[in-house]
């Protein structure tokens, strides 16, 4: 097993602490397995499962396998997330699903690649063989979207929609969680993207289920809320091009709807088609304003950029675990 350095700080020898932080909602089938395989990956690592409404006994099922259980009322995994980076303090934090899917094993390597080179996030890229873990219609979209925000944001990861992830502390409590679902993971990659955060990938195994366990994913409604939310972040995170598109757009139709009037006009000095000369003239004054719009809230997303870099860059990096924040 990879053994994590020990550091000398002023009250003696220091490990990082580390927890491995589990969503779950209705994985009695799966859940014990899942805390059992961190345990042995991470022995000295602090196993919370946040349950989300489950109904099937999972609260209890992981309670009895000795994870530290904690309850999430609002429903989501956004929800889940959001209470799992501001409950729980630790220098590392490990997410994984609670459905036995992600290789527990990898978590040691994953977590030294993190302390080698002083990474904010290192992202379990997942490779498997089986089709019933991985679905064809998961697998396109997974790659279409991943396209789409390299596309939008110049830079991406191979696997964006990954759940398997280590954070360093700085990434965990400067980071502003706003989605409530699914779409967590690709709002998660936007932040490191636009901080410039050193990330890495380490491709990790990706099981089926084990027996008893249901997949609450849904290729379409889940991936529609996905691309919804990378043409949101891109509105709000690149202002300048999402509206100056739409002014681009907006004086191009009017452009050419002037072009016959403008011929008819240098011809014979009238101007005959009087509602689409308005037409244009609003479409010209919508571009502009759109574009004006695009100006200053470039502006506005500069400073709170800005803001939220000096946020991260006010915890320790990764590897100085051994002084507390």
């Amino acid at each position: 097993m990879k053994e994590f350095p020990a550091v000398e700080s002023g009250e003696g020898v220091a490990t990082p602490r580390i927890a491995v932080i589990l969503p779950c909602y209705n994985e009695a089938g799966a859940i014990v397995r899942t805390v059992g395989d961190f345990r042995r990956a991470l022995p000295s690592a602090e196993i919370y499962v946040f349950d989300n409404n489950s109904t099937d006994g999972s609260r209890e099922l992981a309670a009895g396998a000795g994870a530290i259980v904690r309850r999430v009322a609002q429903q989501g995994k956004g929800h889940v997330v959001r209470r799992m980076f501001a409950d729980v303090d630790a220098d590392i934090y490990i997410m994984a699903d609670g459905d036995a899917t992600y290789e527990a094993a990898a978590a040691p390597k994953m977590v030294a690649a993190m302390l080698e080179d002083n990474l904010d996030m290192v992202v379990g890229a997942r490779r498997s063989e089986i089709e019933e873990a991985y679905r064809r219609g998961h697998r396109f979209g997974n790659w279409a979207l991943t396209s789409l925000l390299k596309r939008l944001f110049g830079r991406s990861f191979t696997d964006i929609l990954s759940g398997y992830r280590v954070f360093s502390r700085r990434f965990v409590k400067s980071f502003p969680v706003l989605s409530a679902g699914f779409e967590i993971e690709t709002e998660i990659s936007v932040h490191a993207l636009e901080l410039a955060m050193p990330v890495s990938e380490v491709v990790t195994a990706y099981g089926a289920r084990p027996e008893g366990s249901v997949s609450k994913l849904s290729t379409y409604r889940d991936g529609w809320r996905i691309l919804r939310t990378i043409i949101t972040l891109y509105r709000i995170e690149r202002p300048i091009l999402f509206f100056g598109i739409i002014a681009a757009l907006l004086a191009l139709t009017g452009l050419v709807l002037a072009a016959p009037l403008i011929l008819t006009y240098m011809k014979t000095g009238l101007v005959p088609r009087f509602p689409t000369a308005i037409l244009v003239t609003g479409l010209m004054i919508l571009a502009t304003l759109s574009g004006m719009c695009g100006l200053i809230l470039d502006t506005v997303v500069r400073g709170r950029r800005e803001v939220r870099r000096l946020a991260y860059l006010a915890f320790k990096a990764p590897s100085d675990f051994a002084r507390r924040d």
